[in-house]
């Protein structure tokens, strides 16, 4: 009971994560018609969630104070924004694959909420904190977690709207929070970037939540391409259709330029540098963005009629997979070997 008092005191807000790269797995299986692997996924990531919101809840009654400390680090605060994306994804699970539009608009209301209180109490914090970090160590690929957060919520209200659920003053919303991110993620990718280029950067400098750098942008690739797909519709969106589709297409680009970047980078760390990091719940940050750039790829290539991109999304989900059945491997290795699992549950940062 000590034991499981100090994993709820720690826990680290971020282990949403794990919600959000196995719910991705489940709904690139579903847009490949691979129906099995997709059910046992979204049943899984059901099972997940339930049990992560319970400890997050336990968390907030009875560490109170651990809580909200969090939310004022500059390393664990932004982790806060896996809760929004997690339930928002598991939404877009429910909806697509399981078929019950009532609960996913439920999922929808609370990662809506959710991120409004995330939002702005992690970044007010974050600018009135009179400790704040070193530049080099304040910055990494973790804060565009807040990007993710923000264009999951848009995508599953215009999915919602989609399925005639949702008035068009939620898609309108959508619309506002898809260029909101847009917008987040060039203010914050500038700061990466320069932090990649100017300062010095070392193997144990590069890791796995830099792949949210790919990640943000191909969620935000599809967000775009599911506004396109009402854009063809009649709605306030028609004579938008040519700007949503080209900033929909600058976005899958710049995914798709992250990703050889990040790959010869991780090579260097591990094969040049041989610097081989321990298993820690950080892994689960790079499964999401190799799903996620699978069904961007995929909605991409309906939406605008691009047949000669499909085998994109059929690589990457066989990626994905092979990426989380590999993190879960390494997670009960750590167990089975003796590494403490309140370690693997809560003990890690962003850096």
């Amino acid at each position: 009971m000590e034991s499981f008092g100090r994993i709820v005191e720690t826990l680290h807000p971020a282990y949403f994560d794990v919600v959000m790269a196995t719910g991705v797995i489940a709904l690139a299986a579903q847009l490949e018609q691979i129906r099995p692997l997709s059910l046992a996924f979204t049943y899984l990531n059901i099972a997940l969630c339930i049990a992560l919101l319970a400890l997050n809840a336990i968390r907030l009654i009875w560490r109170q104070k651990s809580f909200t400390k969090d939310l004022a680090d500059f390393e664990r605060g932004p982790g806060y924004f896996t809760i929004v994306a997690g339930l928002a994804i598991v939404g877009s699970q429910m909806r697509g694959i399981l078929k019950y539009p009532g609960i996913a608009f439920a999922l929808w209301v609370a990662s809506l909420a959710l991120w409004v209180c995330f939002n702005y109490a992690i970044f007010i914090e974050a600018t009135i904190n009179e400790q704040k970090p070193r530049f080099e160590d304040g910055i990494n690929g973790g804060w565009l977690v807040s990007v993710v957060a923000m264009q999951s919520v848009a995508t599953l209200a215009a999915e919602l709207y989609g399925e005639h659920i949702v008035p068009v003053a939620v898609l309108f919303l959508a619309l506002i929070l898809w260029l909101a991110g847009g917008m987040l993620y060039i203010w914050l990718i500038a700061l990466i970037f320069y932090r990649f280029t100017f300062f010095r950067f070392k193997p144990q400098d590069f890791l796995p939540p830099f792949w949210i750098n790919m990640g943000a942008m191909a969620i935000s690739a599809l967000a775009g391409a599911t506004l396109a797909t009402n854009a063809q519709r009649d709605t306030f969106l028609g004579n938008l259709l040519p700007f949503i589709e080209g900033l929909t297409l600058l976005f899958w680009a710049t995914a798709s330029w992250w990703i050889p970047m990040l790959a010869i980078l991780a090579c260097w760390q591990h094969l040049i540098k041989r610097f081989n990091r321990p298993y820690s719940p950080l892994y689960w940050s790079a499964v999401f963005p190799l799903g996620m750039y699978a069904v961007a790829a995929y909605e991409l290539s309906k939406t605008m009629n691009l047949p000669f991109l499909m085998w994109i999304p059929r690589l990457f989900v066989y990626l994905a997979l092979a990426a989380w059945a590999g993190t879960l491997a390494s997670m009960l290795h750590s167990i089975w070997t003796g590494s403490a699992l309140e370690r693997d549950l809560a003990g890690w940062r962003w850096k």
